[in-house]
């Protein structure tokens, strides 16, 4: 008996400690904070123009913080070669390595923000409906992060300056938060999870009556 309550006090304890560093940097943000962002964010070794531009919707999205969990979807052109500006990096590639040296690059800060892609796609065909001006999409990804202060602290972090100009040089980005809406695993795993519970709680009963 007391190994199981030693473990589940363990395992109590992991799970708060997990939940703590899923939903760090909680609460609205205040003006101040916005501000120090958007000056962090403004030294990023980007196109000026892009940045400036960049910076004026932040703003606007940042100053209407509900304090929620954000899903930022990122649908991504990859451009024919690299498109280097001042101040970009002499990479030695093509746009596709450039993307992905980027993103491997980017897991050790996005886990340290509790943030994390969620889903991961590269469409089979281009648009089925219409689209002007027509052109193939490379790469669609969803990411979470735990509210918007985490993604603008993220973004302004001494060790995201070096890597977002390789994204930069090798995409166009259509950069969108979405709100935190309905998710619907893969049903297999919710049947399958269901079937597990309803076996593990018949033979407690069993176990609990006959014992």
């Amino acid at each position: 008996m007391w190994f199981e309550l030693i473990l589940a006090a363990v395992l109590v304890f992991l799970y708060l400690a997990f939940w703590a560093w899923h939903s760090q940097g909680s609460g609205k943000l205040t003006q101040g904070e916005i501000d120090q962002y958007a000056a962090n964010i403004e030294k990023l070794p980007l196109p000026e123009k892009a940045v400036q531009a960049f910076i004026t919707r932040l703003r606007s999205w940042a100053e209407a913080d509900d304090g929620k969990p954000v899903y930022m979807f990122n649908l991504i052109y990859f451009f024919p070669k690299l498109q280097p500006f001042p101040g970009a990096p002499d990479f030695k590639g093509t746009p596709e390595q450039a993307n992905a040296y980027y993103e491997k690059s980017l897991i050790w800060l996005w886990l340290s923000h509790a943030s994390y892609p969620t889903f991961i796609g590269v469409p089979q065909a281009k648009n089925l409906i219409n689209m002007q001006p027509e052109r193939t999409w490379g790469n669609m990804t969803v990411v979470r992060y735990p509210n918007r202060r985490t993604f603008l602290k993220l973004i302004s972090h001494p060790a995201y300056a070096p890597l977002a100009a390789y994204k930069f040089i090798a995409v166009e980005l259509d950069l969108v938060p979405v709100s935190r809406g309905m998710v619907v695993p893969d049903l297999r795993w919710l049947v399958g999870g269901a079937f597990v519970i309803i076996f593990l709680l018949v033979g407690w009963l069993r176990l609990a009556l006959f014992a």
